[in-house]
């Protein structure tokens, strides 16, 4: 299968409101926190409806007026969206979202898209929230400089994240990917 990394379009959004649900349904089921299908279903399913679709097409078309402040790009594969990366530029650079579908993963798709990120980042500070139990994130944004700063949230209540910093050393590359990590 071939996957192709660009830009997202202000069509993609309906595809993007869809992968944003079936990547946190795959994502953050946690019973021992009650995180469930459900729960989920309540706090993320809107992003895959006709206002949730809206809210995607608005941030797509600011993105493409506004290149310098708003980063969004997709993954295609032949069936669709499987992946996407989105920042903001404020006081600091803000990445979020940032999924890839969990049969996609593992094939450098996601270091591909952190590296044009970065590259867009250039020399600012970039801060992300991630949730405390998804391991393989944590590992993922270590290998690209970011760092646990301590700061917790408890989203809705519920789901744990952490917050984590990517600040730029003179003489360090923070973008490598650390291939036996």
């Amino acid at each position: 299968m071939t996957y192709v990394i660009e830009s997202a379009r202000p069509d993609d959004a309906a595809g993007l409101g869809a992968l944003l649900l079936r990547a946190w349904l795959q994502t953050y089921p946690n019973p021992e926190l009650g995180i469930d299908e459900y729960w989920i279903r309540e706090h993320r399913g809107s992003s895959a409806t006709a206002e949730g679709i809206a809210r995607w097409r608005k941030f797509v078309e600011a993105r493409n007026r506004q290149p310098d402040l708003l980063f969004c790009r997709v993954v295609r594969s032949d069936t669709g969206i499987v992946g996407v990366l989105c920042g903001r530029r404020g006081e600091m650079v803000t990445l979020g979202p940032m999924y890839l579908l969990s049969h996609v993963q593992g094939r450098g798709l996601g270091a591909r898209m952190m590296t044009e990120f970065l590259t867009w980042a250039g020399a600012a500070p970039v801060c992300l929230w991630v949730t405390e139990y998804n391991d393989d994130a944590i590992r993922f944004y270590r290998r690209h400089g970011f760092e646990i700063t301590g700061e917790r949230e408890l989203w809705r209540g519920r789901l744990p994240n952490l917050r984590m910093t990517r600040e730029l050393t003179s003489g360090v590359d923070h973008s490598r990917v650390d291939r036996a990590g």
